[in-house]
Order: C-alpha cells, then sequence, then structure tokens
C-alpha cells in the first residue's frame, strides 16, 4: 500500500470507491491515506473524500454521520452529479433508519428528477435505491418494476451485480422469491464472490434463509458452514446475525435444542446498541420455542414476551411504511393541486392586466378561463375526496382479513336489522368461533394462526351472498348477518359453512392442519328485531356447541335447542 497521496488524486479518489464492496479491507487502507493527506486535496476532491467517508459511516451503522455527511453534500458541494448520488445513498438510509416519510419524499423528488440524469454511474443508485424504498412501502410491483430497468441501464463493461440482488430484495421482500428462483441464479451469476464479495454473502444468507423457510435446514446449515469464512472478511455487522439466526432457526428445524439455543443467544450478545430488527424477533421466538418444548415455563414465557413486543413492533413497522407512503402520496398530490391552482391565479391576474383595453370579446375569454380553471379545481378536490372516502373505507375493515371490524360490524348489522323490521322482513344472527384456536398458536405458531383466520375467511365467503354481513368480532371468532333468511335456511347456510371450515385444510411454512368451527346461531322470527337480544341468543347458542362437543351447529333457546353436527 502507498504511504503517501499519488500524483493524481482524482483517479485515486475514484479508485478508491470503486473497490468499497469488491475489496472493502483495501478501500479502508486508501481511505485513511486519503482522510491523512486531506489537506493536499482540492475543494472539489475533499467533497468526493466527504462521500468515500459518508459511504463508509454508513456500512459501519453510524447513521448519524453518516446522514451529516450527505446532507452536507447535497446542500452545499455545488457538484449535480455527487449530489445525485448522496441523495441515492441518503435515500437507502432513511429507509434503514425508519424516516419513512421524509424516504419517501426524497423517493418522490428523485423519481421525478430521474429524466434530468443522464449520467448513467449516477442514474443507477438512483433506481437501485428506488426500488429499495418502494419495496420499504410494500409497493412490490413498483420495487420489481425499478430493479429490472435498472438492469437494463447498467453501463456496457460494468457489473450488473447491483441491479441483480436488487431485484432479489424485491422479490423476497415480497414472498415472491424460492430457492430455486431464476432471478436468484442470475444474481449468483452477477455476483461472483471474487469479484463482489460483499452483495455475494447477501445473495447466499437469502438463499440459507429460503431454505429455513422451505423446510431444508440441513441445506442450510451446510451453506451457513460454507460461507462463514467470507462473513469473517467483510465484517458487516448485520450479515453475521442474519447468519446466527438463519443457523439457529435452521439447527431447532432439525431437533438439535441445545446448539440451536446456543447459537441464538449468542447472537443475542451480538446485538448492537439499539438494534431492534426483524432478526432478533426471530431469535427470540426460537429461544422460546425451545424453552417451550423442553419444559422450561418461566423462561419460555420470558423469551415469549420479548418476541410478542418484538413482533407488535415489527407489524406496526409494516403499517408505519405504508401509512408514511400513502400520506406522501396525498401530500403530493395536495401540493400539484396547490401549484396548479397559483399557476391559474397568476394567469388570471395577468390577464386582469390587459381587461381594460380588451373588448366584450376578451371579456369572454376570461370567463372561459376562469371556468376551466374552476373545473380544474373541482376535478382534484374531486380526486382528494375519493382518496379519503377510500381511507375511510379502509378504516371499517378488519387489517388480517379483510372483512368488518367488530365496530363496523355491529354498527351495519344494527342499521339492516331497523330496515327488515320495517318491512317484516327475517335475519338471522350467526356467531362462529374456531375450536382450539390457541392450541394452533401455541403448536405452530401466530403466522399459522393467521393463515387460519384468513383461510377461514375464504371458505366463508364463498357460501354467503352479496346482502349477507361478515366480520371478525375479535381474535378467532366471527360473525354473520344472514339477510332475508328464515331459520332453516340460515341452519342450512350455517352448517355448510361449518362443514366448509372442517373440509378446509391450511398450510404454512411447511405445516398442514385441519380446524373446525363452533357455531350458534339466532333468528328474528323467534327473537325480533333487537340486536342486544339475539346477540344473546347466538352467543348462548355458540357456548352449548362448545360444551357439546364443538364442531357443531347450535341455535337459540327458543328455536327449539336444534343442533347440526
Amino acid at each position: 500500500m502507498a504511504t503517501t497521496l499519488p500524483a493524481n488524486p482524482d483517479a485515486y479518489l475514484q479508485q478508491t470507491q470503486a473497490i468499497a464492496t469488491t475489496d472493502h479491507p483495501r478501500f479502508l487502507q486508501q481511505l485513511a491515506l486519503l482522510n491523512q493527506e486531506a489537506s493536499r486535496l482540492t475543494s472539489d476532491q475533499m467533497w468526493h473524500l466527504r462521500y468515500s467517508n459518508a459511504w463508509e459511516a454508513m456500512y459501519e451503522s453510524d447513521y448519524a454521520k453518516s446522514e451529516a455527511l450527505f446532507q452536507d453534500i447535497i446542500q452545499h458541494s455545488g457538484n449535480s452529479i455527487l449530489a445525485d448520488r448522496a441523495s441515492a445513498m441518503l435515500l437507502s438510509q432513511l429507509g434503514i433508519t425508519k424516516h419513512y416519510t421524509e424516504a419517501f419524499e426524497l423517493a418522490n423528488r428523485l423519481a421525478a428528477r430521474l429524466p434530468q440524469v443522464t449520467d448513467a454511474k449516477v442514474r443507477l443508485p438512483m433506481l437501485l435505491n428506488l426500488s429499495v424504498s418502494l419495496g420499504l412501502a410494500g409497493q412490490t410491483d413498483l420495487a420489481v418494476h425499478y430493479a429490472r430497468v435498472a438492469m437494463a441501464v447498467v453501463p456496457a463493461g460494468d457489473s450488473s451485480c447491483y441491479p441483480a440482488a436488487a431485484l432479489v430484495e424485491a422479490l423476497f421482500n415480497g414472498h415472491r422469491l424460492k430457492s430455486d428462483s431464476p432471478e436468484l441464479q442470475q444474481a449468483f451469476a452477477a455476483c461472483p464472490a471474487a469479484r463482489e464479495p460483499v452483495f455475494n454473502v447477501n445473495l447466499w444468507l437469502t438463499l440459507a434463509d429460503l431454505y429455513v423457510q422451505e423446510g431444508q435446514p440441513r441445506k442450510a446449515l451446510a451453506l451457513l458452514d460454507r460461507i462463514a469464512p467470507e462473513l469473517d472478511v467483510n465484517g458487516y455487522v448485520p450479515y453475521k446475525l442474519e447468519a446466527l439466526v438463519n443457523r439457529a432457526k435452521a439447527l431447532a428445524a432439525m431437533g438439535n435444542d441445545d446448539a440451536a439455543r446456543k447459537t441464538a443467544l449468542a447472537a443475542v450478545a451480538a446485538r448492537p446498541p439499539d438494534d431492534d430488527g426483524r432478526w432478533l424477533k426471530d431469535t427470540y421466538e426460537v429461544l422460546y420455542r425451545i424453552e417451550k418444548k423442553q419444559g422450561r415455563a418461566a423462561a419460555a414465557l420470558g423469551y415469549y414476551e420479548k418476541y410478542a413486543a418484538l413482533d407488535k413492533a415489527y407489524l406496526d413497522d409494516v403499517n408505519a411504511r405504508a401509512t408514511a407512503y400513502q400520506t406522501v402520496q396525498q401530500h403530493v398530490l395536495a401540493q400539484k393541486l396547490e401549484t396548479e391552482n397559483l399557476s391559474r391565479q397568476n394567469t388570471l391576474l395577468r390577464m386582469r392586466q390587459t381587461l381594460d383595453a380588451k373588448t366584450a370579446e376578451t371579456n369572454r375569454l376570461y370567463l372561459a378561463l376562469l371556468l376551466m380553471a374552476l373545473a380544474s379545481a373541482v376535478f382534484w378536490m374531486f380526486r382528494l375526496k375519493r382518496s379519503q372516502l377510500r381511507f375511510k373505507k379502509l378504516s371499517h375493515l378488519d387489517g388480517l382479513t379483510a372483512i368488518f371490524n367488530r365496530q363496523h360490524f355491529m354498527g351495519e348489522v344494527e342499521r339492516t336489522l331497523r330496515l327488515l323490521e320495517k318491512r317484516a322482513g327475517a335475519a338471522c344472527l350467526v356467531f362462529i368461533d374456531l375450536d382450539h384456536f390457541k392450541r394452533i398458536n401455541d403448536t405452530h405458531g401466530h403466522a399459522m394462526g393467521d393463515e387460519v383466520l384468513r383461510q377461514v375467511v375464504v371458505v366463508g365467503k364463498q357460501q354467503l351472498r352479496p346482502v349477507d354481513l361478515f366480520g371478525r368480532l375479535g381474535g378467532e371468532e366471527f360473525g354473520i348477518l344472514l339477510v332475508g333468511c328464515a331459520h332453516e335456511q340460515g341452519m342450512a347456510i350455517a352448517d355448510r359453512i361449518r362443514h366448509a371450515v372442517e373440509a378446509a385444510m391450511v398450510e404454512c411454512e411447511g405445516a398442514v392442519i385441519a380446524i373446525s368451527a363452533s357455531v350458534g346461531l339466532a333468528c328474528t322470527g323467534t327473537c325480533g328485531h333487537d340486536l342486544r337480544r339475539l346477540c344473546r341468543e347466538a352467543d348462548a347458542a355458540l357456548y352449548r356447541a362448545k360444551r357439546g362437543g364443538r364442531n357443531r351447529v347450535m341455535a337459540g333457546a327458543e328455536d327449539g335447542d336444534l343442533a347440526r353436527a
């Protein structure tokens, strides 16, 4: 390694940044020399050095330092190309640090600027980080689109590793990637270990994760053993943690509980301060299942509480990303409306300056322009209102199953009952409760429990008519209002739903389970149209169905204690 700065610092700066991911140890040596000889650099060369320092700070997870450096470059360097590169990296970091609103606002600005960016070496990272940012927002189709566009604009002679890896990440995060997916093999071909060690290791870790998900733990362990030396060389802490967690999950899947527990605890011990990433949630889940399996209830409960808290935080984070994205989109729409209104106001003001010298024909033209401006404003206001109505509709739905939540379901049932009472119409209220649902969660995990709930909704909808109301009352309990149904028809439909649930086989993460449901029914023909009484009778019937052995339909007491099983 050189001990003094070469005669051509520009070339040395470019060469240093070029090896940031391909030869990171050498990159650090050259970066140290550049910082040591910084007094010999020109102002523009100092900005390029600052960019490399920001990149390394981000690589080392010193996000406060890297963000300050990137912002300084964007605002003060005066170099548009370097500012665009810094903006692309900042976009990636804002997603990592969960500053989602700022990230999506920056993504909108970069997407708008893309047509003006002609330098392929700048355009490429902008496209890649737009793909990552939109993937965070749950916009998988857009994330995949930007990654594929990035693959198409790779300059001749340059590596296609980065866009190929970004495409894999977009598909993986969108749950569209399998261990034998051609996009994964394409990425391996584009990112050989000799030339792209950092991206190559990340791809192998992704494949190991897929092996674990697909029930192939031995393949996962063999792969993790093979790439262990590369993990030690690149020194990237998140990769090491991900490898430990995947190893713990694979060992647990093979029944090697002691080794899995030891590995999981090593991952927890290696946790950087304030890092509550998804890997930690998975680690606590492994520890919880091991302690529970071995009968250590207190330890299992402790790990479960940590897992549950992180799982809730993860789901909250997913919702925060989606909400931030929608908020930014609404803000952009509102800004566009404001800009267009201001533009039209300026046009009207200019027109007024000439009105004194114009004839009646000019006045008619002015009126036409005014009407056009008003029509445009009404149009954009209509779009805003439509978006607001869409958000209102989403607030009425259960987030997991996409049917009515309890509050909205009960309100709609009461409204429908009042209408039916006025015209002497019939209806049946059905309460459904899944049998032994807690056992499913405890045995197979909450992912399986969620899949069971979604599957019950799917088979339930297949038995219902468009006029019927379907809602989730909470946990594993559902409610249905069968509109226009007398007792016999209601019992028949309820029993069809019970049979459909019993026939459904739910599969999740390689496990397949059978489910059943207990059903209680109350009809207006005997209980009247009062919602509280119908709920009491349906709930009492459901209780009798549970008490009578589950997996059966029971009618209200005043319907003659009718039952079907």
